[in-house]
């Protein structure tokens, strides 16, 4: 009957009001799960993305700053008063920090004269140090640097999984999913083009990251010899 009250450009007005969903990707009309599924296959088949915010694991928080990519990732992690950059090209990981940091690390808070110490620090200090694959600093940290393993992890939301309305990433529309009511996580999924995920809340409060650059290639480059340093023996521990 209100179809036929209209004419012209108004005959959708009053009769239901706008679509949401109208222009975008469609992806706001799926179930929860399907939103979930489809937004981690486009997280996994993109070839870049950039990724800041905090993520608490192991009692411990770290806040990060990450550009990653199939091959490798950069950028830098907070951890308390320390921050430090993280390099990984291929399978060779570098640790570049202050000499605070690894007189930290190292457990020698002085040198007695106002100083960091000697030694590992001072010796390591502003320099991109290679970490060892089997050392214990590679495993803690290389996955901040692998999307394949931080992603997956990432990006699943835990519990009774339902949509939570429409809302808005840095002026993109977003459909949001929910686990467990928000307590098992929350995640926006963009609603143009790709369905990228583009906020996170983590279940347990255990962090709230933001994703952007999806696609958007960057170079991972090999530091200079002059700023690199082979450690040759386990790093301290960090």
């Amino acid at each position: 009957m209100c179809a036929l009250a209209v004419t012209g450009a108004a005959v959708l007005t009053g009769c239901g009001g706008d679509d949401p969903d109208a222009g975008t990707n469609g992806v706001g009309k799926l179930s929860a799960g399907t939103i979930q599924t489809r937004t981690r296959s486009a997280a996994q088949g993109a070839s870049a993305v950039h990724l800041s915010g905090t993520v608490v694991t192991s009692g411990r928080t770290y806040r990060l700053d990450m550009r990653l990519k199939a091959d490798g990732g950069t950028g830098s992690v907070t951890s308390g008063a320390a921050t430090f950059k993280l390099l990984r090209i291929g399978t060779q990981l570098y640790l570049k920090a202050d000499a605070d940091f690894w007189a930290q690390a190292d457990g020698k808070g002085g040198d007695g004269k106002g100083g960091t110490g000697g030694g590992a620090a001072a010796k390591l200090d502003g320099k991109y140090v290679k970490v060892p694959r089997d050392d214990a600093a590679y495993k803690k940290f290389s996955g901040f640097t692998d999307k394949d393993v931080l992603l997956p992890g990432l990006l699943t939301l835990h519990g009774s999984l339902a949509t939570d309305g429409h809302h808005t990433q840095a002026s993109t529309p977003t459909i949001r999913i929910t686990g467990d009511h928000g307590s098992g996580g929350t995640l926006d999924v963009s609603l143009k083009g790709t369905p990228y995920p583009l906020a996170l809340t983590r279940a347990g409060n255990a962090g709230t990251l933001r994703f952007s650059d999806w696609d958007k290639p960057f170079t991972l480059t090999e530091p200079a010899k002059s700023e690199t340093v082979d450690y040759g023996q386990q790093l301290p521990t960090s």
